[in-house]
């Protein structure tokens, strides 16, 4: 869908009045998955905690499916948007299936009973997150990310049109946070339910989210498709970054480069083969040079950041006297090569005659 469902018009957020971020301007499509990155106090949570009437808006508006948020009845709110918040729910003699249940509340009477179609949807909502067997046990008694998963079962168990959620997968080992993000992503795009969340694993924002916010000082620096967001600047200015390196390419954080500017080592790699040689060095703080790398080869993504310099050619091409030259001469320098392992063809032919000369000067380790 094309048209504005979520917007944030010129929105102003705080607390006790002061103004902490400013003239937010977002427009959210139905069943797209947003999410706001940025260091931390950065004031993600400010604006999830204003744009869900738990804070006051200083200023601005915030429009749901072209209605201004303060009109619309905390009642009716509470059947179209589902939170959850990173503050901890304090509860007493109540069990998981209790919890969940609560998602039901709104559309149930007074008395809050459920009726047997309403038993079904908690049930399926613990299943949803693989939670059902947590149903009948203290919700105190289980650990934070089973807490996570049980609070994610209420927001579905709501049946909601939005769901919010502040920092999801908080406390989650890494299979639960893969499939907690895939729920979200079938939700949806099956569900068609738009999705708003802030998360600190910014190789997960990456590659679960339609658009990515970014958050620093008292403003929305970004805010486009992830193709548009995660370069390797971007990153670095969002984060003050000075002690590593965000990969764009694989969405990882890199450690610094070893120390020193005149490299020890020469590694000769293809195809991936040199980036456990290139990350073991940078952990023994070797300073080292690579190639000769293609300029698309997967070991040149890594080795641009960490080696002291990389001899590289241009994709598809016969390797050049100037790089053979220069990568000759790093191996004359260095003390150490290492052949990490790669295939040699037609293009890159003259790689056999580079291992055969750091064989003959007696440098070369296999």
């Amino acid at each position: 869908m094309s048209e504005k469902y979520f917007e944030l018009s010129n929105l102003s957020v705080g607390y006790n009045k002061k103004t902490l971020i400013h003239d937010i301007c977002l427009d959210i499509k139905k069943g797209e998955i947003v999410t706001l990155i940025g260091p931390n106090g950065a004031g993600k949570s400010t604006i999830l905690k204003s744009i869900t009437r738990q804070l006051e808006i200083i200023g601005g508006k915030v429009l749901f499916d072209s209605k201004e948020i303060r009109s619309i009845s905390y009642k009716d709110l509470s059947t179209r948007m589902a939170v959850v918040l990173t503050d901890r729910l304090k509860t007493e003699l109540l069990t998981c299936h209790d919890i969940v249940a609560t998602g039901r509340y709104p559309y149930t009477g007074r008395l809050g009973i459920l009726s047997h179609e309403d038993e079904e949807k908690v049930d399926n909502a613990l299943r949803a997150v693989n939670a059902l067997d947590l149903g009948n046990r203290d919700f105190n008694a289980i650990s934070d990310g089973q807490k996570q998963r049980v609070l994610l079962a209420r927001a579905i168990c709501q049946e909601p049109e939005i769901i919010i959620l502040d920092e999801p997968t908080s406390f989650l080992d890494i299979r639960y946070k893969l499939e907690l993000l895939s729920i979200l992503g079938r939700m949806a795009k099956q569900n068609c339910i738009t999705i708003i969340m802030t998360l600190h694993e910014i190789d997960l924002a990456q590659k679960i989210s339609d658009k990515i916010v970014c958050v620093s000082g008292d403003h929305v620096t970004r805010y486009g498709s992830p193709q548009e967001v995660f370069r390797e600047d971007i990153i670095r200015d969002l984060y003050n970054i000075d002690n590593g390196f965000f990969d764009p390419m694989f969405g990882s954080i890199e450690l610094m480069k070893p120390s020193g500017e005149t490299p020890e080592v020469f590694v000769i790699s293809a195809g991936g083969t040199g980036i456990p040689v290139f990350r073991e060095l940078q952990k023994t703080n070797t300073a080292f040079a690579a190639g000769i790398l293609y300029e698309n080869d997967m070991d040149y993504q890594l080795a641009r950041l960490l080696a002291c310099e990389v001899v590289t050619e241009k994709p598809f091409e016969a390797i050049s006297d100037a790089a053979f030259d220069r990568a000759k001469a790093l191996i004359d320098s260095c003390s150490r090569v290492i052949n990490a392992g790669l295939h040699i063809g037609t293009q890159n032919s003259r790689m056999q005659a580079l291992l055969d000369y750091a064989k003959e000067t007696g440098k070369l380790e296999m």
